[in-house]
């Protein structure tokens, strides 16, 4: 999401706290998040007055009380619905939406979806940690299946999500994954989010340390990151490992494998293009891992450049107003309902 100023502000990260004690379980990975965005903003050089943070219901849901900014704390699953409405009514705004697994697709998948699809232009950020955390411990959307909670205590039976593939299915045009122990990482993703024009989805792995702890422990600790995720990066081959041995190859069924660099030669490799309009490489990609224990695709997915909702919106009405004959859309928007019955 872009803003239009006339020049960069000057702040720190001391700025864009606020003066509320971010109270999360010791340990919970949405403290590095909540660090990494207010170690970003300064940078950005955006204005507090005009960013806003809009959440649901769940943990992830406390994170704009801990923003010196506007902010808004809204019914479960909602946040997508009302960041559209702001962002149209005031299209000057930087409006991010917060929310996590269990608020994003369960009861506020509708309008997830369908704000991607709009591509409205507001900034998404689903803190994944596969469980309800906030409600102690049941399984939630992105849950594994057989997943032994308090509310599945026999395993559960639901095919979890998958919010890249969600989201690339949405047709969103900025879909993205990242994770809480990389605060560098994070950092540089939620830079190119915001920057986006349009709808961005930004999937962050967070470990919840008290009913999921070590969820995402087999990719993302520090023993086993290297040979485990497997970085995006636009126009360059994609390869990971310790020594960059693995790599992505497409075979001729259209399918996404991964190889041995040294038994396929570097030039066989799938070079990352995060700008193909076409979803499909991209969704391919999503679907390269069964889950969070395999090598799994980190990065930008996705960046595609397309007319966004509300400037579109703005052009309708535009065109309205000019048009002879039409009269005055605020009048019409007044008027009371005509019916003409034969």
């Amino acid at each position: 999401m872009t803003m239009s100023m006339t020049e960069s502000v000057t702040t720190t990260k001391k700025d864009w706290a606020s003066d509320q004690e971010p109270r999360w379980c010791p340990g919970c990975g949405d403290y590095s998040i909540l660090s990494a965005m207010q170690l970003l903003l300064p940078e950005l050089g955006v204005e507090r007055s005009r960013t806003v943070f809009v959440s649901g219901i769940g943990c992830s849901a406390r994170f704009p009380y801990y923003m010196n900014t506007y902010g808004a704390h809204l019914i479960h699953g909602r946040a997508p619905a009302f960041a559209t409405g702001l962002k149209l009514a005031r299209p000057d705004l930087d409006v991010w939406v917060v929310s996590g697994d269990g608020d994003a697709l369960s009861i506020g998948g509708n309008h997830l979806i369908h704000a991607m699809r709009r591509n409205v232009d507001i900034t998404i950020l689903m803190f994944n940690n596969e469980i309800y955390g906030l409600t102690k411990g049941q399984y939630s959307p992105t849950s594994e299946l057989g997943k032994v909670t308090k509310s599945s205590p026999f395993g559960s039976l639901d095919t979890p999500f998958n919010p890249i593939s969600l989201a690339i299915g949405a047709e969103a045009t900025f879909v993205a994954r990242t994770h809480d122990m990389d605060r560098k990482h994070m950092m540089e993703v939620f830079r190119r989010a915001h920057d986006h024009k349009g709808s961005a989805f930004v999937e962050i792995y967070q470990n919840c340390n008290v009913f999921n702890n070590g969820a995402f422990e087999q990719i993302t600790g520090k023993e086993v990151r290297a040979d485990n995720l497997i970085p995006l990066v636009h126009g360059q081959p994609i390869r990971f490992g310790q020594n960059g041995e693995k790599g992505v190859t497409v075979d001729r069924y259209g399918r996404l494998r991964i190889v041995d660099v040294a038994e396929v030669g570097e030039d066989a490799l799938l070079v990352h293009d995060e700008t193909i309009e076409d979803p499909s490489i991209a969704f391919a990609l999503s679907r390269l891992a069964r889950g969070p224990f395999e090598p799994t695709p980190i990065g930008i997915f996705r960046a595609v450049s397309k007319p966004d909702y509300g400037t579109m919106m703005a052009d309708q009405i535009e065109k309205v107003r000019s048009q002879k004959g039409q009269g005055e859309l605020a009048k019409l928007l007044r008027s009371s309902s005509t019916w003409t019955v034969d």
